[in-house]
């Protein structure tokens, strides 16, 4: 064997491949943090996602719940 393989134990090998598991760790939390995903929730849930961040007030949340629950409720047939 060459230089480059004789030299390393299996401790090496170990670290190596734990190295390497962290650095693509690493790389996968970074681009999930910099390109977060779509909202994958009903539109209630994004609703309610907005009023938590106090992107709109209880009067519009409760105006455009009920609009929701009436879409919701024409969609599944009932009146």
């Amino acid at each position: 064997m060459g230089p480059w393989c004789a030299q390393m134990g299996v401790s090496g090998w170990v670290g190596m491949a734990a190295f390497w598991l962290v650095v693509v760790a690493l790389v996968i939390w970074a681009l999930t943090r910099l390109f977060p995903g779509q909202p994958g929730g009903s539109a209630r849930a994004m609703l309610d996602e907005r009023l938590a961040r106090g992107e709109i007030d209880p009067e519009t949340y409760r105006l455009v719940r009920e609009e929701l629950d009436g879409l919701t409720t024409a969609a599944k047939g009932t009146p």
